[in-house]
């Protein structure tokens, strides 16, 4: 006779097994083989209420093998979520709640979207920052009002990636003792045993990061798992349990094979499975009451440490109502009041200064009145311009610090970065150069996925870093950046257009921003003389229409190439050609204006039009048209002084001026 916690373990390979055969599609294997270790997570350590699932002081639980999505989703119908058990019959199916793989946002419950594997190990990392961070700034004593930890479960993948190698080694490094991971150990991937590719000893790898690693033999025995678990919990270092576990636990013919990974089991085989361990045939979806009861209570339990934990905040309202104030905004995601009136403004100057300067000064200013500004960089720090001088650096002793050096970890930096977002209580950036968002896009692909608020800086963004050479230069990476929904890339033309693109990036909260900065220094545009920069938040604007009649043609450019063309465009003026010039630091925040804005900054009677980017120029022709030309680079770039360069390439006032009358007149 089984015991209930055994029945509750097979309700949960069941349930996902019947979810994957009902759509014909999934990946059976994980929940069959994990079910225990997550049970023992949710019943006996994990600290959730259903009825809140944002409640601040939960511990977050990570699916980093999110493949494995069908084993969430049933734990949470079980205890208690806004996951109905027609949500599970409705997986993978058009607009569930219970998609392929885990999506932040979408189903109740879910902290992290996972899936490509290695983010959410990262994105635990950032969740462990983010509650040791706060709990330095309000708890006092006895009121631990921040006091969770993170729990996941990771995979043979998990590990293979370079992304969790990267946020495991500096998890280790800080030290961070409230992470416990679970690894599936079941040595097998879709091309057959591990032994294949992955032959290094795991544990060792993990102690070499300064982990505390424990083993579990029976990844099926909950005792066991337990026990560890409570070790894992007293030890200042993050710790990785390593549980030997069977893939598609149960399948008698597909168990520890590569086909109980990424395939339904089939009909035949799920009913070999259900009999082998004693388990009705019918119905689908079977829940026995028992268990039913049985996580019920798991969930009252939660349900009663969350009001004890209000009680305990209600006294510290009274207590610390100052602290009580922030905390809560802080966590409600309310921004200062004061936080536009401190931005600096920056006064014309034809010497300028590099944006990377201007934002540096930005976030020191947002740094005053914005606590929940946090970020770092990637061992770019005074090249990025990204210190925080009011704060120091978060380390292993010193969790008041706002300032995160990553390392030269950019992938990892992306990871964390998404997992403080996640967190709460923050608006997280992290920086590198243009050209390393490569190493990094996957985080930022998902970061726009999951429309979290985080900022990326990205500086040196153009042939204009000079000679470091085409290694360092980026040319496709504006366009690439571009082609991710949901992610606002602006490349602001000069200090002033670089603090809107600050403020632009600190109101939107339903998505991340890009901001592309130079290395180079930039002219202060004379705001007297041109539009105000607060035209970067329509994405493109009129900077101004030199002549006397209508604009014969447009120019229109980015970033650094903005001041080229207002040079350009004095030049054409004195020959008597009417020229309208045009700033477009964001292509996605310009699609957002309406019909009649976007008429006004490119009318379509005014045809003739010049695009200037230092990048390929692949896009720009939606906004120069089949007469106008782009004036781009369609090859790498080249190690000389900056300047020299841009000769070479064509990024000269002569060569914008030749262009515009060879489209005007057909002549040079």
């Amino acid at each position: 006779m089984k015991t209930l916690e055994e029945t509750a373990i097979n309700t949960l390979r069941f349930l996902s097994a019947d979810g994957v055969q009902k759509a014909n599609s999934g990946h059976p294997g994980l929940p069959m083989g994990t079910a225990a270790i997550a049970y023992t997570i949710w019943t006996r350590h994990l600290k959730f209420d259903p009825t809140k699932p944002k409640w601040w002081d939960r511990d977050r639980f990570i699916l980093s093998g999110g493949h494995g999505s069908m084993l969430l989703y049933s734990l949470l119908h079980l205890t208690g979520f806004d996951v109905t058990i027609e949500d599970l019959k409705s997986f993978r199916q058009w607009g569930s709640k219970t998609p392929g793989h885990p999506e932040y946002g979408l189903t109740p419950g879910v902290e992290t979207t996972t899936g490509p594997l290695g983010q959410g190990f990262s994105n635990g990392v950032g969740m462990a920052i983010a509650e040791a961070m706060l709990a330095e700034q309000y708890n006092r004593p006895g009121f631990n009002l921040i006091d969770h930890h993170v729990f996941g479960i990771v995979t043979d993948g998990d590990l293979m990636e370079g992304i969790s190698s990267e946020a495991a080694s500096l998890a280790g490094h800080l030290q961070l003792g409230k992470m416990i991971y679970y690894y599936d150990d079941n040595r097998i991937t879709i091309d057959g045993s591990t032994d294949l590719s992955f032959t290094e000893d795991r544990g060792k790898r993990f102690e070499a990061y300064g982990w505390q690693v424990l083993r579990v033999e029976d990844g099926n025995d909950v005792e066991e798992i337990d026990a560890a678990t409570k070790v894992a919990l007293q030890d200042p270092r993050p710790s990785l349990i390593i549980c030997r576990t069977h893939i598609g636990y149960g399948l008698p013919n597909r168990q520890d094979t590569s086909k109980a990974h990424g395939e339904p089991p089939g009909e035949e085989e799920l009913r070999a499975a259900k009999e082998r361990m004693g388990w009705p045939l019918e119905p689908d979806f079977y829940i026995p009451q028992e268990v039913a009861e049985h996580f019920q209570a798991v969930s009252r339990t939660g349900q009663e440490r969350s009001a004890q934990w209000k009680d305990l905040f209600q006294e510290y309202q009274i207590k610390f109502p100052d602290d009580a104030t922030a905390l809560k905004k802080r966590m409600d995601g309310e921004d200062s009041e004061r936080w536009e009136k401190s931005l600096p403004v920056f006064q014309a100057d034809a010497k300028g200064m590099a944006t990377r300067v201007a934002s540096g000064e930005v976030i020191n200013a947002l740094a005053q009145v914005l606590p929940g500004l946090v970020g770092g960089s990637a061992d770019l720090t005074p090249s990025n311009n990204t210190w925080i001088k009011s704060s120091n650096a978060f380390q292993k002793d010193n969790h008041s610090g706002r300032y995160l050096h990553f390392g030269v970890r950019e992938h990892g930096m992306g990871g964390i970065i998404n997992g403080i977002a996640y967190h709460g209580g923050f608006i997280p950036f992290g920086a590198t150069f243009l050209v390393f968002t490569d190493y990094m896009r996957g985080a930022i692909r998902l970061s726009a996925l999951s429309h979290l608020q985080t900022i990326w800086l990205m500086t040196h963004d153009s042939i204009g870093l000079g000679e470091d050479g085409p290694t360092h230069q980026p040319v496709e990476h504006l366009a690439a950046l571009r082609a991710i929904p949901n992610l606002s890339v602006i490349r602001p033309a000069d200090a002033n257009e670089t603090r809107e693109a600050w403020m632009a990036a600190i109101r939107r909260t339903d998505g991340p921003t890009l901001i592309a900065l130079t290395r180079q220094a930039l002219p202060v545009i004379d705001r007297s003389q041109y539009a105000t920069a607060n035209g970067l938040h329509k994405g493109a604007y009129v900077l101004k229409d030199f002549g006397q009649d209508r604009p014969q043609i447009i120019l229109i450019a980015s970033g650094s190439e903005v001041s080229l063309i207002l040079a350009a465009a004095e030049k054409l003026a004195e020959e008597g050609i009417n020229v309208r010039t045009v700033s477009m630091p964001s292509w996605d925040l310009f699609f957002k204006q309406s019909a009649e804005y976007r008429e006004s900054v490119f009318p379509k009677a005014i045809r003739k039009r010049i695009a200037v980017e230092m990048a390929v120029g692949m896009g720009w022709e939606k906004w120069v048209g089949d007469e106008g030309e782009i004036i781009s680079i369609e090859k790498f770039g080249a190690s000389a002084p900056y300047k020299v360069i841009m000769e070479n390439y064509g990024f000269t006032v002569e060569h914008v001026v030749d262009v515009a009358r060879t489209i005007l007149f057909n002549k040079r």
